[in-house]
């Protein structure tokens, strides 16, 4: 995005790819349909210790802007929930596209190059396993730790060191929460359940489904969740959100079922046998008092757990923390120190929600560094 936009401003423009080809990333994001965008990004979808510095180029370049130039290369695309827009085809669709504009103003790519040396003088001067070429203005836009499987690598955040740019504590996000002991061994049993659930982690909120694998919990819930995690937090899971369980479990007093029986109306079965194995606590109904019902309803509204810790970068979608934004323009995505030295995209420390936000993240951030770089 950012060597369209410099391209189409005359700008001579050169694309250094690590890997053999380009977008792998945009390859797999949305189980290769490509979650491009979400119609409904505000700054409020997005964390970092410098809330404000999303909006301007949030602002300037727009879910709309990209649904734009995705209709005037005819691509179709649909929305799934809560406003996020995935490709009728594949993600390929998205990489092509954007190549197209890249090649329509003459950007030149080298793929499959190592940078080996940066320095600057009165430009920038990268050697390469490609050559050495110099420049007045370079642009970091190599994403995070993430997904080092297809080929994610630091190199970002050293080139951010070279230069003396300050960097703040990085972490994955977007990825499934660990657990050890009891709750481990149940999740690991329980492998492949999903349910929709209310995740609280301190004042944030997310209702969506969960799922249990070998190591722990995974689902849109959990994920949104892990980039608000900090380690050593409790987690609080509402199994029930919306059901007065309470009043119902009362209710049922009068019939001789089995608690697992009456609370499998509402959650998977073998969830709830699981469950309730853990509470010690599977008799009929008729045989707990009103203080038991009270504490098995508490429980289902409120599950408290610790997570031990994350499945780490190499299943996180995203890198939360990295390049300082109080180091950068707002405006620009321009280093303050470094005249001509921008970074965009993930290597920032700005990480959005699940579902597209950080795909248009890249794109604006992207977009206003274009305009200038």
């Amino acid at each position: 995005m950012c060597a369209i936009e410099a391209g189409k401003r005359g700008r001579s423009v050169l694309l250094l790819e690590r890997q053999n080809r380009i977008g792998k990333k945009i390859r797999i994001s949305g189980g290769g349909r490509c979650n491009f965008t979400n119609i409904g990004t505000q700054p409020e979808n997005f964390i970092s210790t410098n809330p404000g510095f999303v909006r301007s180029a949030l602002a300037r370049f727009t879910p709309e802007d990209f649904i734009e130039l995705m209709e005037r290369h005819s691509i179709s695309y649909h929305e799934k929930k809560a406003g996020q827009l995935f490709c009728n085809g594949s993600a390929q669709q998205i990489i092509n596209m954007l190549w197209k504009e890249c090649t329509a103003v003459g950007v030149a790519l080298e793929a499959d190059c190592t940078i080996v040396s940066i320095s600057k003088g009165g430009s920038f001067l990268l050697g390469t396993s490609c050559g050495v070429f110099s420049s007045d203005t370079l642009v970091i836009a190599t994403g995070g730790k993430s997904l080092p499987k297809i080929g994610a690598t630091p190199f970002g955040y050293e080139v951010a060191e070279m230069f003396d740019i300050p960097l703040l504590l990085t972490r994955p996000g977007l990825v499934p929460l660990t657990f050890d002991g009891k709750e481990r061994n149940m999740f690991s049993v329980l492998s492949g359940v999903s349910l929709d659930v209310e995740v609280r982690c301190g004042s944030e909120v997310f209702c969506d489904a969960i799922l249990c694998t070998h190591r722990g919990l995974s689902g849109p819930a959990i994920l949104q969740t892990s980039i608000y995690w900090q380690c050593d937090q409790e987690i609080v899971i509402d199994l029930l959100p919306g059901i007065d369980i309470e009043s119902i479990l009362l209710k049922s007093k009068t019939s001789n079922l089995a608690l697992s029986v009456v609370l499998s109306r509402f959650l998977p079965k073998r969830f709830t046998e699981q469950w309730l194995q853990h509470f010690d606590s599977n008799v009929t109904v008729q045989c707990m008092s009103q203080k038991e019902i009270k504490r098995i309803s508490e429980a289902l509204h409120n599950w408290r757990l610790q997570p031990s810790g994350t499945e780490g970068y190499s299943t996180a979608e995203v890198t939360c923390g990295g390049v300082d934004t109080r180091a950068l323009s707002s405006k620009t995505m321009e280093t303050k120190s470094i005249p001509g030295l921008f970074f965009i995209g993930e290597i920032v420390d700005v990480t959005g929600w699940l579902g597209g936000y950080n795909l248009q993240w890249a794109w604006s951030s992207g977009w206003v560094a274009g305009q200038v770089a």
